[in-house]
């Protein structure tokens, strides 16, 4: 109830013949370690000297390659944890105990009915509304007029609900406006946004002048949906479950699959410009995706810059600080 079909039943061995940009990345990823020594490097000059060094990159180079982390839409605002967590899921973490919307996620709730009311709103609220902050705007208006390519951890759809241009952005790690079957042999994605809205309006948020759903005045919402309303994939009655890698019944759907071959192409056809390698954001749970990839590519590439901006983790290796730009810092306020 409440899900279309996204995509056509398809097989991996479809696409044998398509570059695969996910698995190219892991294999640079796990080819740089090889390379690196552990000599690590935080950049030199001062913060300002930086990141004015940053801009001219963005100005002068032949494409840029955005590699993005969960860091880039904290910085947006879209948090798991305080005054948003304590407004939209008081209730949750009242009789449960869920201190953030992350730890929740793997929270064993006692039914089906309660689990997809914690998910319709978890879903909600970081993927179906714009965040607080224009983070993501500013970056696009920085890069619209540049060949630039996105790939991306973050599983929000926050790039393309700010106007990037969906045909350069792969999502790898899947999108919380999916769900895909619990039954492996089911291939398809479907699409959750009117199964979202109608659980959250189940459960008694009301939209405000603004279209945004809210905890109603009296502060009464449920906290389970009807049982009629636990989402089951419209194509044979099987169980939904989230479209998240998380092991390997993650469906790489039609879409993915399109998304990790424009990667590809993007890079074969760039590899010997002057390419901007700019990562925003990523940590450490991921690195083998993105940061280590943009690290060997900057590495093999004489003409490559790699930059870096992120809070408290802004670091390259000793091989290439020469043309590398770190900067310490919240996304949002160096993009300003």
């Amino acid at each position: 109830m409440f899900l279309k079909t996204k995509t056509e039943n398809t097989t991996k061995s479809f696409y044998s013949d398509a570059p695969n940009g996910y698995l190219e990345s892991i294999q640079k990823g796990l080819s740089a370690v090889r390379y690196f020594s552990n000599r690590m490097s935080f950049g030199t000059g001062t913060k300002e000297d930086r990141i004015a060094l940053l801009k001219k990159e963005i100005d002068n180079a032949d494409a840029i390659v955005i590699g993005a982390g969960a860091g880039l839409s904290t910085s947006a605002g879209l948090t798991y944890s305080g005054e948003r967590f304590e407004r939209n899921f008081f209730d949750f973490a009242e009789k449960f105990g869920i201190r953030d919307m992350y730890s929740g996620g793997f929270y064993p709730f006692p039914d089906d009915e309660t689990r997809w009311a914690w998910w319709s709103r978890h879903i909600y609220y970081n993927r179906y509304i714009d965040p607080p902050k224009p983070v993501y705007k500013d970056l696009l208006e920085l890069v619209a007029d540049k060949d630039y390519f996105v790939i991306t951890t973050n599983v929000d759809h926050q790039f393309q609900r700010a106007g990037f241009d969906k045909k350069r952005l792969f999502y790898t790690q899947g999108d919380y406006g999916l769900f895909q079957s619990v039954d492996p042999s089911n291939q398809k994605t479907y699409d959750n946004e009117a199964w979202v809205m109608a659980a959250m309006e189940a459960q008694g948020f009301v939209k405000d002048a603004a279209g945004i759903y809210q905890v109603p005045e009296s502060g009464q919402v449920s906290m389970r949906i009807p049982a009629d309303l636990i989402p089951v994939c419209p194509d044979d009655g099987s169980a939904a479950t989230m479209n998240l890698r998380a092991d390997d019944s993650f469906v790489e759907d039609e879409g993915w699959h399109r998304a990790s071959a424009a990667y590809a192409d993007f890079l074969r056809r760039h590899e010997n410009l002057h390419v901007l390698y700019l990562e925003l954001g990523v940590g450490a749970n991921t690195p083998v995706i993105i940061k280590y990839p943009f690290w060997q590519m900057t590495l093999a590439n004489g003409k490559a810059v790699y930059a870096c901006i992120n809070y408290g983790e802004s670091f390259c290796p000793g091989e290439i600080e020469d043309r590398s730009i770190c900067i310490d810092g919240d996304i949002g306020e160096v993009l300003t």
